[in-house]
């Protein structure tokens, strides 16, 4: 929704009623994913997008029909067999949208734009399906304010229901995931009276490059592309320098222990650090360092025999075998990349690969859905049973 924020403060200001359709869930292949958003105005104005071309048309006839009877509800397209032209989705999937009118006498989405201006990380909830057909539509926003605690705007008509939502919101905000959680209507556990989306707007995922080598510039543009966050880090200031990695975020000259000291807390699941200096005395301090934080990979550049070479000046450091297998060494997958660009797009698809669980293999050779269901309760109950 930010790529809407502009739109929505412009109607906003005008007073133009707007009709906001979000895409909450989606059953086998999609264009968009769970987040997806389109608004549409009174004037028949639209900004965004929720299916890249498929069903926009029907999302716009919808919206308009909303906009005279007010409210809003939860409205699903798929493919059609039986007549190829009919509206539907062409990849055979089906995308299911809430197509609400906005009421912006709800203070929270004010405090929700204001957020997503600042990057702050931020989470809404919306009911979106409900036993009480007056819940429907309610909201609560949660900014996870740095270094303080979550402020909470809005309500979902229920304090136990606020509180239960607020504490599965913000863990869905750590992943970076949106989805639907079903509960009662005092926030019981395995019930339906009342479906939620959740909604993540997390800052961007960091990436922490440890060398300021010839690949590395590649793989800041590859990152980048990506919508990461990147930060290049090496203690030779004459190679750290801005002119050499115009793209990243921050160029930071210093040791990469005393870096990951001050940010290594921040880093999480989404996150990445990709060691490249291929030099013992950088990049041992810099794995042993990057193993103390929760980030979500870490791989390090090498030769065959520079990374055993590293592993057992890792071990006489005192790094366990069982922490040794979250250090992904040799860096990146086998598509035998030669040039640093090649060498980019194998350590950013492995990334990619070890962030969803898939093990890497052309889809020709598969048979499994190109865009696996998730189910966000199972996947908890799953995470809670390791």
């Amino acid at each position: 929704m930010k790529e809407l924020l502009d739109d929505l403060e412009r109607w906003g200001r005008s007073e133009t009623a707007v009709v906001l359709a979000r895409v909450v869930d989606l059953e086998g292949s999609g264009p968009r994913t769970p987040g997806a958003a389109m608004a549409v105005s009174a004037d028949g104005e639209v900004s965004g997008s929720v299916s890249g071309g498929c069903v926009e048309g029907a999302v716009v006839a919808e919206a308009m029909r909303i906009h005279e009877a007010g409210g809003g509800r939860l409205v699903s397209f798929g493919y059609s067999d039986d007549d190829a032209f009919a509206v539907g989705l062409t990849c055979g999937g089906t995308i299911h949208l809430y197509i609400e009118l906005l009421d912006r006498r709800r203070g929270c989405l004010e405090v929700l734009q204001a957020a997503l201006r600042v990057d702050e990380a931020t989470v809404l909830a919306t009911v979106v399906e409900a036993e009480v057909p007056a819940l429907v539509g309610a909201k609560l926003v949660l900014v996870a304010a740095r270094g303080g605690e979550p402020v909470q705007s809005g309500t979902l008509g229920d304090s136990d229901l606020d509180r239960v939502v607020a504490r599965d919101a913000l863990g869905e905000l750590a992943a970076g995931r949106c989805g639907v959680r079903h509960y009662g209507l005092r926030g019981e556990a395995r019930e339906r009276a009342v479906s939620v989306f959740i909604e993540s707007f997390a800052p961007p995922p960091r990436m922490v490059i440890f060398g300021a080598v010839d690949f590395t510039a590649a793989l800041v543009r590859v990152a980048k592309v990506l919508g990461y966050h990147v930060t290049v880090c090496d203690a030779r200031e004459m190679f750290a320098t801005r002119r050499r990695f115009p793209l990243a975020d921050e160029v930071v000259v210093d040791w990469p222990q005393r870096l990951l000291e001050r940010i290594g807390p921040q880093l999480g699941p989404r996150d990445a650090v990709c060691v490249l200096t291929h030099d013992h005395k950088f990049d041992v301090p810099a794995v042993v360092a990057a193993l103390g934080t929760d980030v979500g990979y870490l791989g390090a550049m090498g030769s065959r025999r520079t990374t055993e070479e590293r592993r057992e000046r890792l071990l006489e450091a005192g790094v366990g075998k069982a922490d040794l297998r979250r250090l992904m060494a040799p860096i990146g997958l086998d598509i035998a990349a030669r040039t640093p660009e090649e060498t980019a797009i194998s350590i950013c698809a492995e990334i990619i690969a070890a962030r969803t669980g898939r093990a890497p293999a052309s889809l020709r050779d598969t048979v499994d859905a190109i865009h696996p269901r998730i189910d966000v309760e199972q996947h908890d109950k799953a995470v809670a049973r390791r």
